[in-house]
């Protein structure tokens, strides 16, 4: 089974939708669907914005469904000027951009307590969502996500995202789901179709938002398709 998270309504409602045999439950803060979803059986749940609310859905929901594969999906913002609204960012990992501890001598990006900046994503499961995007004609980047607490808009600040982590793309979610799925034991992957280009802002992402969250779920659909558990 796996575990699907997405912070937002445009992000996760239709899936819901799309549903069979669903049964709901609170689980937390989380709001948990189960059920089937392109014939394979998926729990599907919102965790709301931000790196909080992501960690405390991320953890309900493995607690309560024990997925054999947690899945992050969604919008983001682009960190390189060739990255264009509605292409996907498929990540080896995910770091956060916001956790700093370097005065004390600490890389930063680094999680006191396991020591990594990078949270690593399952290889087999990154592969094969690149190959559903590419098979839906979606241009894909495989640099890293950068997650923390803030909607960025300045294109210096998101070069120097890009430059210090090699990342491709920021998010205010993706990261603390992988640092949740990474301490309790749970395979991980994540992608993103970009809602707002390396000099967009807020309001190109309110433009851009849905139809970036569409073409996720045509990825969703046929990586869910080919997916089996070993």
């Amino acid at each position: 089974m796996i575990g699907i998270i997405g912070a937002m309504a445009t992000e996760v409602d239709a899936l819901r939708a799309a549903m069979t045999d669903a049964e709901e439950r609170e689980c937390g803060i989380s709001r948990i669907t189960r059920g089937l979803l392109y014939g394979k059986q998926v729990a599907v749940a919102r965790c709301g914005i931000g790196k909080v609310h992501a960690a405390m859905c991320a953890q309900a929901l493995i607690l309560a469904e024990k997925p054999s594969l947690l899945l992050n999906i969604g919008v983001a913002g682009a960190l390189t000027e060739e990255a264009d609204i509605a292409d996907c960012v498929i990540p080896p990992s995910a770091v956060q951009h916001d956790m700093d501890t370097s005065p004390l001598g600490d890389p930063v990006g680094m999680i006191s307590g396991i020591d990594l900046v990078y949270l690593p994503c399952d290889p087999r499961a990154a592969e094969k969502l690149k190959t559903a995007a590419e098979g839906n004609g979606v241009r894909v980047f495989t640099g890293r996500i950068a997650t923390g607490d803030r909607f960025i808009e300045s294109p210096e600040e998101k070069k120097r995202l890009h430059s210090l982590f090699g990342a491709d793309a920021c998010d205010m979610e993706g990261a603390a789901v992988a640092q949740a799925a990474y301490e309790m034991g749970v395979p991980f992957a994540m992608y993103r179709c970009v809602s707002d280009t390396l000099t967009g802002n807020g309001q190109e992402y309110a433009l851009n938002a849905d139809r970036a969250a569409a073409v996720s779920r045509r990825i969703l659909k046929d990586f869910l398709d080919s997916w089996e558990d070993l």
